[in-house]
């Protein structure tokens, strides 16, 4: 222990790199340039910190690679010149984009139709950006001293650059260890908690339904407290039959909105057997269709996208969600991108072989929905070559994260010449692209017998983030650039990375039709051209559409 802390004391003390600090400076600029989604000053601090701290690792690894080859080196006289040239100049590029970074984020809130912040922040950034550079170096030169400390005793057995290697490899593996799992299994640990607690609240307005056809009635088969405060949300959303008559001058019925939550039972089949059993009691099979609507992380069901589906069925349709977290999809796609596969996939073959059971004249016409996390789990519990002799009708996958296996082939195969943002499919008969300001793909004729529709924004960056882009610039942000992104943002290696996966924790904080915020509005386009509803034409949809609107929806 004397040598490691005799160690971690020299570097401690030790001088700061000239190329470290000026590479790190350098990042911290390109760090606070545009993005897809506009920060405030603690978080642009954040991300400017991090970056440095990863400039400034970069140019001491490559400075020791250079030592450890024996190559040629400044002469000692020189150093501290130059470092002290260096600070003074990084401290100057450091400054310069912090007073800068607020237009600059102005210019992602112009692109998105947000009001510009109307203030500066540029002090705030640069304490919250220095004290992350300083706690990061600190974590560094901890990594520096534990190197040291294992090779001071490997150099009597190794030659010198063996020991430096082997040392050093040590070091990086202890790092891992603790960082990937005690220090992450803990913070995953704390947020389930965390957000367990909150799934649990039962608000005082939220009373247990008496409709017997409810989820989480009386007479229901799941309990009223299992179902969370996502189940609950869903199971007493809108619409009512009278509100649905209103819009489209028919007599309508309630829909069916089954959810078991997570508490509900212990495995994922067998929450989806409770599922089977909740639609069956219900009726659900006797509806014209039937929608297997994944929820995302938290065990959310958008009521944008099902309501509109309702009001367009007369609420002659039954939906079944069932939820696999407690964590928000973002987290989760950080950590596990599958995770929920297994729910998702116990759910689908439950529901979609009871409903394959059924005579084909007396079964609902079966749909699946899912958005964000839900639509890669809804996708990942399918089997293609399964249903080819009896395939579901279609799907409405909106906000498909970036990790989505369909969603990646398909856009990688797409028609050259298409963008990225809004690609034209090798294969239109089952697979079409659309978004608020362009719905063509949807009302082009050829529509197969299965129909997968994906609504994707283009500044949504829970879709368009891609884990190779640290090293070569994505497709959809070459031109032309779709609604939303910005003229000004630029690729930079590894900084670009770094910036879209922060905004894709903030990817909900942008208004309606932008970023990860899907409206009703959208909605309804895709399900109007999968189901295509009889007698609900263009003045139901305008009515729709205001309704949905006056919502806030």
């Amino acid at each position: 222990m004397k040598k490691l802390t005799l160690a971690l004391y020299h570097r401690l003390t030790g001088p700061l790199s000239a190329a470290g600090v000026i590479l790190g400076a350098l990042f911290w600029a390109a760090a606070l340039t545009p993005s897809l989604i506009p920060r405030d000053g603690l978080l642009q601090g954040a991300i400017g910190g991090l970056c440095f701290a990863v400039g400034y690792a970069l140019a001491v690894a490559v400075s020791a690679l250079w030592a450890w080859l024996g190559l040629p080196v400044l002469p000692k006289p020189l150093l501290k010149p130059i470092r002290v040239l260096s600070v003074v100049g990084a401290a100057g590029i450091m400054l310069v984009a912090a007073f800068k970074a607020d237009g600059w984020q102005d210019e992602v809130r112009l692109a998105l139709d947000m009001q510009p912040n109307g203030g500066s922040w540029p002090f705030i950034l640069l304490a919250v950006g220095l004290l992350l550079i300083v706690v990061l170096m600190l974590v560094g030169r901890f990594f520096a001293a534990l190197r040291d400390f294992f090779g001071a005793p490997l150099r009597w057995v190794l030659p010198h650059r063996a020991a430096v290697l082997v040392a050093s490899a040590l070091a990086a593996w202890i790092f891992w260890a603790i960082g990937n799992g005690f220090l992450l299994d803990a913070l995953l640990r704390g947020l389930d908690s965390s957000y367990r607690a909150v799934d649990a609240l039962i608000p005082p307005e939220e009373a247990q339904p008496a409709d017997p056809l409810k989820a989480g009635s009386a007479a229901s088969l799941v309990d009223w407290e299992d179902l969370g405060r996502q189940g609950r949300l869903r199971v007493l959303s809108l619409p009512t039959p009278a509100e649905i008559t209103a819009i489209s001058g028919r007599e309508a019925m309630a829909p069916l909105q089954i959810y078991v939550g997570l508490n509900s039972a212990e495995t994922p089949q067998e929450r989806a057997d409770l599922a089977l059993a909740e639609l069956k009691r219900t009726g659900a099979f006797d509806r014209k269709l039937l929608v297997i609507a994944t929820p995302t992380g938290t065990g959310w069901v958008d009521p944008a996208a099902m309501l509109p589906l309702e009001v367009m069925t007369g609420g002659d349709v039954a939906s079944v969600s069932v939820q696999y977290s407690y964590l928000p999809s973002w987290l989760t796609l950080f950590v596990d991108p599958i995770y929920g596969e297994e729910t998702a996939e116990a759910v689908f073959d439950t529901v979609y072989g009871h409903w394959r059971s059924l005579p084909r004249d007396r079964r609902p016409r079966l749909f699946l929905f899912g958005l964000s996390l839900g639509s890669l789990n809804s996708d990942l519990a399918t089997d293609a070559y399964a249903l080819l002799g009896d395939p579901f009708e279609g799907a409405l996958w909106a906000g498909p994260p970036f990790a989505s296996r369909t969603w990646n082939q398909v856009t990688a195969t797409r028609a050259k010449g298409s963008p990225a943002w809004l690609p034209q499919p090798r294969t239109p008969a089952v697979f079409r692209f659309f978004n608020a300001g362009d719905r063509s793909e949807l009302a082009a004729p050829g529509w197969g017998p299965v129909k997968i529709a994906y609504l994707q924004y283009p500044s949504d960056a829970i879709t368009f983030f891609e884990t190779g882009m640290w090293r070569r610039e994505p497709d959809w942000m070459k031109a032309p650039r779709g609604s939303g992104v910005s003229p000004a943002l630029t690729w930079y290696p590894g900084i670009t990375f770094i910036q879209l996966a922060f905004d894709m924790m903030t990817a909900t904080t942008v208004p309606k039709g932008r970023g990860h915020v899907y409206t009703a509005r959208d909605y309804a386009a895709g399900w109007h051209a999968l189901i295509q509803p009889e007698n609900f034409g263009d003045a139901e949809m305008l009515k729709l559409d205001q309704w949905t609107e006056e919502k806030g929806l």
